[in-house]
């Protein structure tokens, strides 16, 4: 049995953002209905939270079953803020494998990192549909313009009008390029923030950085703004959390120990009886955000990965259909 593989020059060619949004969509009906399995991740911290080994970084191991595919994998992936940057390399490195669910033959190995950051944005597309049923356009806050900070807007951009972006970011020339390479993706005005602040006056805000300060204010943020925290850290401050209307997450389980809830868990401020609902609990409607307006909502989909496993899934069929990548055998 061979194992087909796959690098991020054949994946760019195999899967467009409509597509990932799509299977965000399933996915995350999936886990509504019990048919998307995903156990949490689990890391192997390798300095990002603690002095030894001294690397600053960490490892995700993510597998995760996909019913409408009959598709199970897992994707292996870190963030490394040490070394890896030095060289100039991307701060996320990925591989994801796939796997016959009754057999067991390694069908695919692929990059997996260029896949992390499409669904990353798809994950939130997705959500946005359930949430603004009946908008067709959205204005959207936007912290951090990196890799991530693009691919939440050409996702988004996907089911979407967003009729203004504010962007904000510490490296102020790097939201000014930003601005430059995403105005095909915005019918409406980008603006570059001078002040953190002034990203938050939107209907929707995303974070996408590293930042571990809780720097967003919960005062910002009015009633009827969806706020997603993304990122792994503590971009917000405790009182976004805990004065939240709704608290609304893709993994219960994976998102009391990671990310924005993390530390008010251990603090006992939080548990999962705050938690409204998760995402795949919108995508069937057994729950319903029926007051967005008057709301604040925090969304924080920490990344499963099933999304990363479901969209693979569809990159490793359509390569087959086309004779793309590369096939090895590791049995002989």
């Amino acid at each position: 049995m061979s194992t087909l593989l796959l690098n991020k020059t054949d994946i760019q060619k195999l899967i467009t953002y409509k597509e990932v949004v799509e299977a965000c969509d399933k996915t995350f009906k999936g886990f509504g209905d019990n048919t998307t399995l995903n156990p949490p991740k689990v890391n192997l911290n390798l300095g990002d939270s603690s002095p030894y080994p001294p690397y600053n970084a960490s490892m995700n191991a993510m597998p995760a079953y996909i019913g409408w595919q009959d598709m199970a994998g897992l994707k292996w992936a870190g963030g490394f803020g040490g070394k890896r940057i030095e060289m100039g390399l991307p701060f996320i490195n990925a591989l994801i494998l796939l796997c016959e669910p009754d057999a067991g033959n390694f069908i695919a190995a692929m990059d997996g990192t260029y896949i992390t950051n499409m669904r990353t944005g798809g994950q939130t597309a997705a959500t946005l549909k359930y949430l603004f049923k009946d908008k067709k356009d959205l204005s959207i806050g936007l912290y951090g313009a990196g890799t991530q900070g693009r691919t939440q807007i050409m996702a988004i951009s996907e089911v979407f009008d967003i009729k203004e972006l504010k962007v904000y970011d510490i490296v102020n020339t790097t939201a000014y390029k930003y601005k430059e390479e995403m105005k095909s993706y915005v019918n409406g005005d980008i603006v570059v923030c001078e002040n953190p602040e002034e990203a938050a006056d939107c209907d929707v805000v995303i974070s996408v950085t590293l930042a571990k300060d809780g720097f967003i204010k919960h005062e910002w943020l009015k009633p009827g703004t969806v706020y997603f925290a993304m990122g792994s850290y503590q971009e917000c401050d405790y009182d976004v959390i805990l004065q939240a209307d709704k608290i609304i997450v893709d993994h219960v389980e994976q998102c009391l120990h990671r990310g924005a809830l993390r530390e008010l868990v251990i603090k006992g401020k939080i548990t999962e009886e705050n938690i409204y609902c998760t995402i795949g609990d919108l995508a069937i409607e057994r729950n319903k955000v029926e007051n967005l307006k008057n709301e604040r909502i925090i969304c924080v989909p920490i990344g499963t990965g099933a999304m990363d496993v479901a969209i693979a899934g569809i990159v490793y069929k359509k390569a087959l259909s086309l004779n793309m990548g590369t096939e090895f055998s590791f049995d002989l």
